[in-house]
């Protein structure tokens, strides 16, 4: 919760009009209401794309928090449903390895963090950031 909040603060005062959703929120991501994916984070800049149901068609930026279990999901599949599904921006935040991988899939960039950065919105919102620095990895809270 704690990249949430720094997340949801900053969107409050730059991008109002965008929503932001936790985990356990369905995403249709290819448009269909059979399939769906639940991102640890989800910002959808477009609200028509939202009913009662979660988001039907691609966020604009994904933030996938790595379980060991779900690693190679995250790196490879995911990575690959949501380029290919028109996500604009992908996060993967991996404490173990005490990094993030930006991908901005806009100007296909690939940019890469460690835990004591202030990592920005690679083409989303750019003015918000998350500082690792300030969150407690070490109890793995999301």
């Amino acid at each position: 919760m704690q990249i949430f909040t720094q997340i949801y603060d900053q969107m409050k005062q730059f991008y109002p009009s965008y929503e932001l959703y936790p985990g356990r929120f369905a995403v249709f991501i290819k448009e269909d209401e059979l399939n769906y994916v639940e991102p640890d984070i989800s910002v959808i800049c477009n609200t028509d794309k939202l009913n009662d149901y979660g988001c039907l068609g691609a966020p604009d930026w994904i933030i996938e928090i790595v379980l060991p279990e779900d690693r190679s999901i995250d790196y490879f599949q995911k990575l690959f449903l949501y380029h290919s599904a028109g996500v604009r921006e992908y996060w993967i935040v991996d404490y173990e390895k005490l990094r993030v991988i930006v991908y901005d899939f806009e100007h296909e960039k690939q940019l890469e963090y460690n835990f004591e950065d202030l990592v920005p919105s690679a083409c989303v919102c750019p003015d918000i950031s998350v500082n690792f620095a300030d969150i407690d990895y070490y109890s793995k809270n999301t």
